[in-house]
């Protein structure tokens, strides 16, 4: 009956860590799914979430099925965390907010939405970007193209090139953008180029899709979103997927969330609408036990100010891990310009290994990275970085 169905070769990232998993030299060492592991190479548990989930424990409740759209307190701190609780798009009612099935589920609800209501629309990615962007858009019955984006001449963005290319678009086209952490390179635009590419989306009339996935891992929980806030500002209405899975390291309980700010309260409602019924058609509800936890720790002052020292501790950790792994390599490949690694930003690093590069630290050092180069810093700590360091230095010489 099935013979005709096509095979699936695996999602590489996750293949990867398969490889990994299967390896039994002891000094290997995982650079390659992006999840933050802390000083001792471990998953944390964040003291913040333990506080809420004892009180969870403590107080059971029936398990009903929430709303279609989530949580009604979980929307309102996504909306608060994205654009602040005075903000005048928040205060007017202007903002559509649904709790998703993390970040990659808000991709896809709002992908079928503007698919359905846009569709002549085209969806273009950051060339490259994270994997999985391609692929849901297109799922959602899109034609992706990619923009410039990576200059690996200069390490840096393709600045000219990207502004050129968004003038070339049609109205209406979807751009997918990187608010901060860009992944996979940890290279970010500045203030300034934010605000030159953003009034080129407002000039040609383009929808801005923007997937911010680490708040809090590039500067601070402010300064993470100014591209965010920038949009609203100009006047754009914008797409927002967000994600609590790696800042509040809540991976399994698929905590994101879709807002789509709008020209008005009318508009905002009947946009809500429409995302409910995508819902609907897909998984009816989300999951209540990660909502939950968002709601205790986002909506209370106390324990939020804990979150954001916690989120800074990880953020601070990878900046030692990217200041570490410069100072060494300067000293093993001499003559040779390392400083990109402490000017990329968040969980993921550009590294400039080749392909050909990667397969060797596999398979002489045990040390697994996704075959473009890309390295997720977190990855590394005080145990192992001398080890991946050198590794590194090997291969580059």
């Amino acid at each position: 009956m099935f013979r005709h169905v096509e095979f699936y070769p695996g999602d590489p990232i996750l293949g990867l860590m398969e490889k990994y998993n299967q390896d039994p030299r002891s000094e290997k060492v995982n650079l390659g799914v992006g999840v933050y592991y802390d000083g001792e190479g471990r998953l944390p548990v964040l003291e913040c979430v333990k506080t809420v989930e004892r009180a969870l424990a403590d107080s059971p409740r029936p398990r009903g099925y929430l709303p279609m759209e989530g949580l009604a307190a979980y929307r309102s701190a996504c909306q608060n965390l994205l654009f602040g609780a005075d903000h005048p798009a928040v205060k007017e009612g202007r903002v559509a907010t649904i709790q998703s099935l993390g970040g990659s589920g808000a991709l896809r609800v709002g992908a079928d939405f503007i698919h359905a209501w846009f569709p002549q629309a085209k969806c273009y990615v950051s060339n490259p970007t994270w994997g999985n962007h391609v692929s849901i858009f297109e799922a959602a019955g899109f034609e992706v193209g990619k923009y410039p984006y990576y200059d690996p001449a200069t390490i840096g963005v393709k600045f000219e090139e990207m502004k050129a290319f968004f003038r070339t678009l049609k109205q209406h086209d979807v751009v997918v953008l990187h608010p901060c952490c860009h992944n996979p390179t940890g290279v970010d635009l500045s203030r300034s180029q934010w605000d030159e590419i953003l009034q080129i989306v407002k000039e040609v009339g383009l929808i801005p899709f923007m997937d911010i996935a680490y708040q809090g891992f590039a500067e601070d929980m402010e300064s993470d979103v100014y591209a965010i806030r920038r949009a609203v500002e100009l006047g754009l209405s914008v797409f927002i997927s967000n994600s609590f899975s790696k800042n509040l390291s809540l991976y399994g309980e698929r905590v994101g969330g879709l807002s789509v700010v709008c020209p008005s309260a009318e508009e905002a409602k009947l946009v809500l609408g429409q995302l409910k019924f995508t819902v609907r058609r897909i998984y009816s509800s989300p999951p209540s036990h990660g909502g939950f936890v968002v709601d205790g720790v986002m909506n209370n002052a106390t324990l939020f100010k804990q979150w954001e020292g916690e989120v800074y501790e990880m953020r601070d950790r990878i900046r030692a891990m990217r200041q570490k792994l410069q100072e060494v390599l300067s000293t093993k490949v001499p003559g040779r310009d390392f400083s990109y690694f402490t000017k990329q930003r968040g969980m993921f690093s550009f590294t400039g290994l080749s392909p050909e590069q990667v397969e060797r630290l596999q398979k002489e050092f045990a040390v697994y990275m996704v075959s473009n180069g890309r390295m997720c810093v977190a990855g590394l700590n005080e145990q192992n970085i001398d080890y991946v360091a050198n590794a590194f230095a090997e291969v580059l010489k």
